[in-house]
C-alpha cells in the first residue's frame, strides 16, 4: 500500500514539475506587431508617391500653381499641362520632361486620369493592426496572423498636394494579412500577404 502511495505521489510530482517546466508562448500585442511591420517597411528603399490625377485634380493643380494649361488642341478637350516651377519642387511627370499630356477619349471621360509621382520619399506606413490571433503556417511550429491596412504616407508633402492626392481614384490604403513566428522565444514577421 506505501509503494503505490508513494509512486502515485512521484507521478503527481514528475507531472508537476513537468508543467512548471513548460515555457508558455510569450504574448504579441498589437503594439509589437506594429513595430515589426512598421521595421520591415522602413527597411526598404523609399519611394516616390504616385498619384492619379482626375479632371478635379488638374483643376486643384493648376489654382495651387503646380502646372498650368500651355496647349489645347483642336477638339477643345485634348490638352497639355506644363509643370511650373512650384510644381517641379512638388512632382515629375513619369517618363521624364515637365508636360503632362491629358488625352481622354471623349470630353466627358469621368474617369480618366493621368499619373503624376512625388519628388519627395517615404516609406509605406502599418495602420489600424487588428489584435494577433494564432494561425497555422506550413512549416512554423508557433505562428499569429493578424489584419492591417497598408498605407501611403503623405506626411512629407504640401497640404496642396495632399488634397490632390486624396481625390477619388487614388488608393492610398491596402488591406493586407501579416504573419508572425514564434523564433527563439521572440516573435518575428515571418511575411505580408
Amino acid at each position: 500500500m506505501h509503494w503505490k502511495t508513494l509512486g502515485a505521489l512521484a507521478l503527481l510530482g514528475a507531472g508537476i514539475l513537468g508543467v512548471a517546466g513548460c515555457k508558455s508562448t510569450p504574448p504579441l500585442t498589437v503594439s509589437q506587431a506594429t513595430a515589426l511591420l512598421q521595421a520591415k517597411y522602413d527597411a526598404r528603399t523609399p519611394t516616390p508617391i504616385s498619384i492619379q490625377v482626375t479632371k478635379l485634380g488638374m483643376n486643384m493643380g493648376i489654382t495651387d500653381d503646380y502646372w498650368k494649361l500651355t496647349k489645347l488642341y483642336p477638339n477643345k478637350y485634348w490638352a497639355d499641362y506644363t509643370l511650373t516651377e512650384e510644381g517641379k519642387k512638388a512632382v515629375q511627370v513619369p517618363g521624364g520632361g515637365i508636360v503632362m499630356q491629358w488625352r481622354p477619349d471623349s470630353p466627358n471621360s469621368p474617369n480618366y486620369a493621368v499619373t503624376i509621382q512625388t519628388v519627395v520619399t517615404s516609406h509605406l506606413k502599418a495602420r489600424d493592426v487588428q489584435t494577433p490571433q494564432s494561425e497555422v503556417l506550413p512549416g512554423v511550429a508557433t505562428s499569429q496572423g493578424a489584419q492591417f491596412d497598408e498605407s501611403v504616407d503623405l506626411t512629407g508633402l504640401p497640404q496642396a498636394l495632399q488634397d490632390i492626392a486624396r481625390n477619388p481614384g487614388n488608393q492610398l490604403s491596402v488591406s493586407r494579412q501579416a504573419d508572425f513566428a514564434l523564433e527563439n522565444g521572440q516573435w518575428v514577421l515571418h511575411g505580408i500577404n
